[in-house]
């Protein structure tokens, strides 16, 4: 379980419902894009960046110590959150407290998806999926809780606009 970082399902869940944004489209895709670029490059983190709508990319960057294969993580994840509408952390720490194989449940295979935190849903109503926010390069837990906080920081200014 320290591999998921102590996370229930519930908490997870409830995060996302949190997490709503007041509208996506472009402008918002790249400005988050661009948040999390900032604050990585701030931090010197090694990570891949990617913001997509549906199956569009229209947001991606590499920072300095990130890896090519990034990028196969980074489309294993948006499979997952595109196939669920939750986040690759819910998925993973579902699957463990039920006790599954989430790759046999929906017939996915592991060479084409992830479960590993990094993939994250981006919701303006609650929904269905409005784009997916992905991050990879840092062991799960700090994938997902970096994604988190730059869709925090990215609606605490939207809600000062």
């Amino acid at each position: 379980m320290a591999t998921t970082g102590g996370f229930t399902s519930e908490q997870l869940l409830l995060e996302e419902k949190l997490l709503l944004f007041p509208s996506f489209g472009l402008l918002e895709a790249v400005e988050l894009g661009e948040i999390a670029l900032d604050m990585g490059l701030d931090r010197s983190l090694p990570i891949a960046i990617e913001v997509r709508i549906d199956d569009w990319i229209v947001f991606h960057a590499a920072l300095p110590g990130s890896k090519p294969e990034n990028d196969s993580w980074i489309a294993r994840k948006a499979r997952v959150v595109k196939t669920t509408e939750h986040s690759t952390m819910y998925e993973r720490v579902k699957a463990e407290e039920e006790g599954i194989n989430w790759y046999e449940k929906y017939d996915r295979p592991e060479e084409t998806h992830a479960i590993h935190g990094g993939g994250l849903p981006i919701n303006v109503s609650g929904d269905g999926l409005d784009g997916i926010f992905l991050i990879s390069g840092l062991p799960q837990v700090e994938d997902h809780l970096f994604g988190v906080e730059v869709i925090t920081e990215f609606l605490a200014r939207a809600g000062e606009k």
